[in-house]
């Protein structure tokens, strides 16, 4: 692939971006392993999960923005040395509250990596690249995905389950020495001239998230009042959140940029889009094993054939991105995603895996090309304030995958008419997928929409001055 890049430079981009989605895909298959450790039940163990996405979610923005006003490869290195050290004390953790507080020191490390990482890969790539260097740190991410399951495995029946996050030690100081060989100097700004950081804007953002998340988590699959008041209490905070940016002298989140049209489609598509993904991580084990009555090692790998088929397309999705522009390969990507969704929501369960798996590729690679030409839109266009646009990036796909995995999960089970998919008929699973994907047509629908009045938008106003910077 030809990006114009230092191969350095590319690694000290892409390996955070993969030691940031292998550190959220390692970790599930131990719970087993660690609920035998601890003497926990699945409740407790859940946290060892949604302690690193919360934290990865809460902080994206945070991370951009400051990124923006101390240096970006500053901060990049932090959080890299924060990631090491935190995988380490995970593996040396005496118990689950430990496991689960240095869960929470590297999903701060992981959400740093993600949002630098594509803050400065969309000021480093040269004009007319900038799709193929998304391209690659897509593929990156969707390897550390698709590794995950497959190298936990491995390590486990090695050496237990602190092998799956003492696994992360030896590459995250490689990835350090990257950044700090591979990526140029910050800039230097004068510290009067400075803006501040908005800490308590940062602070309610967190609050509101974890609230949020929280709601759509809790109570396995039943809304009941404690999940009401905490959606409540996220409600509250994001419109206080929104009350403090507009008073707020250097706001974390400037309001006025959201006004900008490629920006505002780009960040709903992606939540959007993150949504039906998640439905295929969330309903394809139930429907594979219940409704197709595969087992688990097949399961697995019919599984990985998404992540394997978006890291596959991830470069030349790229590519194309750069070839033929970055709106109509977003749309194109939108459309082809959509069309494997309608693919799912309608193939009969006699076409057995195959009618799952063809689909699937079909849907991720539509991703991988969505991924790839709408970060690189919304980067060419973020300006100074990269840091806080790739952090709005991973905060919507983020916010994508846990309310995929809740309401979708939710919807799964009303159409399949039962709450203990475990005991339910094949049939049964079968409606509840199809009922499942339907919706992820319409997101799609929805998305794809947005992304075509982003592009129009976004043309008619190609001659005013830089909305973002």
């Amino acid at each position: 692939m030809t990006t114009s890049l230092p191969r350095q430079t590319l690694g000290a981009l892409a390996l955070p971006m993969l030691l940031a989605s292998l550190g959220a895909s390692i970790a599930n298959v131990g719970l087993p392993a660690m609920a035998q450790a601890f003497g926990a039940a699945f409740q407790q163990l859940q946290w060892i999960v949604l302690a690193y996405l919360l934290a990865m979610t809460g902080a994206s923005v945070g991370a951009g923005r400051l990124g923006d006003l101390i240096g970006r490869r500053r901060l990049l290195a932090a959080g890299v040395a924060l990631f090491t050290l935190a995988s380490l004390l995970c593996a040396l953790a005496p118990g689950l509250p430990w496991l689960v507080a240095a869960r929470v020191l590297q999903g701060l490390g992981a959400a740093v990596m993600t949002s630098l990482a594509l803050a400065m890969a969309g000021g480093l790539a040269p004009q007319g690249r900038i799709g193929s260097v998304m391209g690659l740190l897509g593929t990156m991410s969707a390897v550390g995905t698709s590794l995950g399951p497959v190298l936990g495995g491995l390590l486990l029946g090695a050496g237990g389950w602190p092998l799956l996050f003492l696994a992360g030690v030896p590459p995250g100081a490689l990835a350090l020495l990257l950044v700090l060989r591979g990526l140029p100097g910050d800039a230097v700004t004068p510290r009067d001239g400075r803006p501040t950081f908005d800490a308590a804007g940062m602070l309610v953002l967190v609050l509101a998230l974890v609230a949020c998340a929280l709601a759509l988590t809790l109570g396995r699959g039943r809304f009941g009042f404690i999940n009401l008041a905490l959606l409540a209490a996220a409600l509250l905070g994001g419109w206080l959140f929104v009350a403090l940016q507009k008073g707020a002298v250097s706001p974390l989140v400037p309001l006025p940029m959201l006004r900008d049209p490629v920006l505002g489609a780009g960040l709903a598509a992606n939540l959007l889009v993150a949504t039906v993904m998640a439905t295929t991580m969330v309903v394809g084990p139930f429907y594979l094993s219940l409704a197709l009555g595969l087992g688990a090692a097949h399961v697995g790998l019919a599984m990985a054939c998404g992540p394997l088929t978006a890291a596959l397309g991830g470069v030349p999705a790229g590519r194309l991105a750069d070839r033929f522009g970055t709106a109509r390969m977003g749309i194109v990507g939108l459309a082809v995603l959509t069309g494997g969704c309608a693919l799912l929501a309608l193939t009969p369960v006699r076409f057995g895996a195959a009618g799952y798996v063809m689909p699937l590729a079909v849907v991720t690679l539509g991703y991988a090309l969505f991924q790839a030409a709408n970060n690189s839109a919304v980067m060419a266009g973020a300006g100074a304030q990269r840091g806080v646009v790739s952090g709005m990036l991973g905060l919507a796909r983020n916010l994508g995958f846990i309310t995929g995995a809740a309401a979708m999960g939710a919807l799964f089970a009303w159409g399949a008419g039962t709450s203990d998919l475990a005991h339910a008929r094949p049939l049964a699973v079968a409606a509840g997928m199809r009922a499942s994907f339907a919706v992820a047509v319409l997101l799609g629908g929805i998305g794809l929409a947005l992304v075509r009045r982003g592009a129009v938008l976004g043309a008619c106003r190609a001659t005013a001055p830089g909305a973002l910077s």
